[in-house]
């Protein structure tokens, strides 16, 4: 142990944070070190001599008076009749239960926002590692969209796009938020697109939201009662081209 790591426990050990382990090797070189030695019996000289200190005063009578004649005299105190007051605390009350209401939805939402977009995230970057890209690999809608039969208690839109740039590989079942949800996985030159689908969403179509994560483009919107999340490394304009084509090529009745 040199001097610098010595100083450094040394404080730690005046504070009582010292584990045994450090305490041990501090001891054993303060007893060759009287450098050190020396600094931890200042150090606790100095400790001792504040913990008697006194570390409050009194101020003197006189400053306080100086004091009160330099403020500007108190304003007269109007008393509010008993219906005032009620009104403005239930006005208060109101206000405050709304603001606080309003709040607690966005932090909850914030909050829910974060951790699944978490979920994809981490989703994806697994997806890539290993061999766990599909549990289903081939580019036949017909054959990808039937393999989640009986696994999930929706049946996910596969649509092929091959034409379009967008090459199905595959798909297979992740977990996002605690539950199973469906990937769908697209390939654009090197780029692997995962798409995510759940259910519990609203059945009116809701816009299209863009995030970007980590260097990871992230499209996330709802339709026809499925929650749909797109994500990729690809650029935002082509990641927004993919999801144009998808919704183009879905067609919720029936989930074709």
């Amino acid at each position: 142990m040199i001097c610098g790591q010595s100083e450094v426990l040394i404080h730690a050990l005046l504070d009582g944070e010292l584990d045994a382990g450090h305490t041990r090797e501090l001891e054993e070189h303060l007893q060759i070190c009287p450098r050190c030695a020396a600094q931890l019996g200042a150090y606790r000289e100095l400790q001792q001599a504040m913990s008697v200190m006194p570390l409050r005063y009194a101020a003197p009578a006189g400053l306080r008076q100086r004091i009160e004649r330099a403020l500007p005299a108190k304003p007269p105190i109007q008393v509010a009749s008993r219906r005032s007051m009620l009104k403005g605390f239930v006005l208060g009350t109101a206000l405050s239960t709304a603001m606080a209401a309003s709040l607690f939805i966005a932090v909850v939402g914030t909050d829910q926002d974060d951790r699944i977009l978490g979920d994809v995230l981490s989703a994806h970057v697994r997806s890539l590692q290993g061999d766990h890209l599909t549990d289903v690999q081939t580019s036949d809608q017909h054959t990808v969209k039937p393999w989640f039969n009986g696994k999930l208690d929706i049946s996910p839109p596969v649509v092929d796009l091959t034409a379009q740039g967008f090459t199905l590989i595959g798909g297979r079942l992740d977990y996002l938020d605690g539950r199973t949800v469906a990937s769908i996985v697209y390939r654009r030159r090197n780029h692997v697109i995962n798409l995510f689908v759940a259910d519990g969403a609203a059945p009116e179509h809701q816009t299209v939201r863009r995030s970007t994560m980590q260097g990871f483009n992230v499209s996330r919107w709802s339709t026809a009662g499925l929650q749909i999340i797109a994500v990729s490394d690809l650029n935002a304009e082509e990641l927004q081209e993919f999801v144009d084509k998808f919704e183009s090529g879905f067609h919720p009745v029936g989930h074709t």
